[in-house]
């Protein structure tokens, strides 16, 4: 009796433990997320949210919904961010490929690492609406965002390879299908033996409210995550825990803004919805930064997601936020 009581008290303990080590996984974040008033914009700042406001306006104002039902407006969107990133210097690549009998352009410029050029670090984000939706918050603040750290790291020597990358086609009815933008890219990454040793997909992340109980999560990560809309998330697979504790250390080390971080099982709803997914399924880890789309905004995939809804000011301070994390990855 006595000896089946002690394995007992074995096997409770080991139970316990892989409890214990699975909730670090998941829910353990390096550093504290910022709390508090927000300080003043720095010049910097201020001159990075007018430059995102200016290609936001751009992207969801003047040429509007864009995707495979507004192919003109969507070709538009294309030549516009080739010619941004084209005047900050960078030699712009299009990866075209075929979808429903028309071409498609996913656009990348390249900074090539000084002392580990193999290794690669991508941040991308898609800039395609959904139909029905001119897409400001999605995801013309992520499209805009890959443009402005683009320009940051321009004329700079990373030990690391920097790839910045606006992919198509994200949203229906390509979402996770052989012909969404990232799926081609990664596919082809993986079939050329890339080392991609970590990628960042900015999707949705200039909706920000301090409204009480205005944040909502699928059950039960309620119970664990604030619930004011007022932060920016890191999201993960478990497979990409690493990467997402560090971009959560470096972004909270780098700027005075709330954060939230966790790797998720990917089948809680949002955890894989944006191109990041696509990195996962060529074995790659990756992470999404975002404001959490339809868990905070109301907007999301309506035809009110229009420019005027953004907060350019906490936008801003996210994106500053960024070049932190992706300094210390490419490094």
């Amino acid at each position: 009796m006595r000896a089946s009581i002690v394995w007992a008290a074995i096997a409770a303990g080991l139970v316990l433990a892989f409890a214990g080590w699975w909730v670090a996984a998941m829910f353990w974040m390096p550093g504290a997320s910022y709390r508090g008033t927000l300080p003043p914009l720095t010049e910097r700042e201020i001159s990075v949210r007018d430059f995102l406001r200016q290609h936001v306006e751009t992207l969801a104002g003047r040429i509007g919904e864009r995707n495979a039902l507004h192919y003109d407006r969507l070709t538009a969107a294309a030549d516009f961010l080739d010619a941004s990133l084209g005047g900050a210097g960078f030699e712009v690549r299009r990866q075209r490929y075929e979808a429903g009998g028309k071409p498609f352009d996913n656009l990348e410029v390249e900074i090539r690492g000084a002392s580990r050029p193999d290794e690669i670090v991508v941040v991308g984000a898609h800039y395609d609406s959904v139909p029905g939706a001119p897409g400001a918050n999605d995801n013309a603040t992520g499209a805009a965002a890959v443009v402005a750290l683009a320009r940051m790291f321009g004329g700079t020597r990373p030990a690391r390879t920097l790839r910045f990358v606006e992919f198509v086609n994200e949203e229906r009815p390509f979402a996770h299908t052989p012909d969404m933008g990232s799926v081609v890219y990664a596919k082809r990454s993986r079939e050329r033996g890339e080392r991609i040793v970590a990628m960042l997909s900015l999707e949705t992340i200039g909706y920000y409210t301090d409204q009480p109980g205005s944040q909502q999560y699928p059950s039960p990560l309620n119970w664990i995550y604030p619930s004011t809309g007022n932060f920016i998330a890191v999201v993960g697979n478990l497979a990409s825990r690493r990467l997402v504790r560090r971009t959560i250390a470096a972004f909270r080390r780098g700027t005075t803004f709330p954060s939230e971080g966790g790797a998720l099982p990917e089948r809680l709803p949002g955890v894989g919805w944006s191109d990041h997914w696509s990195f996962w399924q060529a074995g790659y880890p990756a992470a999404m930064v975002t404001d959490t789309a339809l868990f905070r905004d109301p907007s999301y995939h309506t035809a009110a997601d229009t420019p005027n809804t953004i907060d350019y000011s906490r936008l801003a301070r996210v994106v500053v936020g960024l070049e932190h994390v992706v300094a210390e990855l490419a490094e």
